[in-house]
């Protein structure tokens, strides 16, 4: 089916292969979004490649700058990878007939909490907390579950 789409439909739709950034600091702190497409749903930093072949390292620094402004940090790639069925209300971003998408998870450290500038279109407001709280914030179990693992990931950062 895809190969009866046009170059400029296929490049319409959003690649379904994303990142999952869980920005923290030493204490664990975590940083939430709320989405503005959907007031209440509160998640890290998420984002799809642009292309294909982006480096998953650019693609979490790049989805970090657009989505908070936060251009710094130690950026580790914790090898974890979710493919869970995207949510039918999203669907429409994706080409006909994809219904699954493969996150890539990162952590982001930041040495204290920062100032956000978040993206308007994106997010509505922000908050940085303990990271048992963050966890219980997520409306997506994928995010709850990688921010979980954080205290795993603090120890190898260090």
């Amino acid at each position: 089916m895809l190969l009866a789409m046009s170059v400029a439909e296929l490049t319409s739709y959003k690649i379904p292969e994303s990142v999952l950034v869980v920005i923290h600091t030493p204490d664990l702190r975590v940083l939430m979004l709320e989405r503005a497409d959907r007031p209440g749903f509160w998640q890290c930093v998420t984002g799809s490649l642009d292309a294909p072949d982006e480096p998953l390292d650019h693609t979490a620094r790049r989805e970090v700058r657009e989505e908070t402004g936060i251009a710094g940090g130690e950026l580790l790639d914790w090898r974890l990878t979710n493919v869970y069925e995207i949510y039918p209300v999203w669907r429409h971003r994706y080409a006909p007939g994809v219904t699954h998408n493969t996150e890539h998870v990162f952590g982001l450290a930041v040495p204290a909490e920062v100032a956000v500038q978040l993206s308007p279109r994106e997010h509505l407001q922000y908050r940085w907390l303990p990271w048992r709280e963050a966890a219980d914030l997520c409306f997506s179990p994928s995010n709850a579950e990688a921010i979980l693992q954080l205290p795993r990931f603090i120890a190898t950062e260090s």
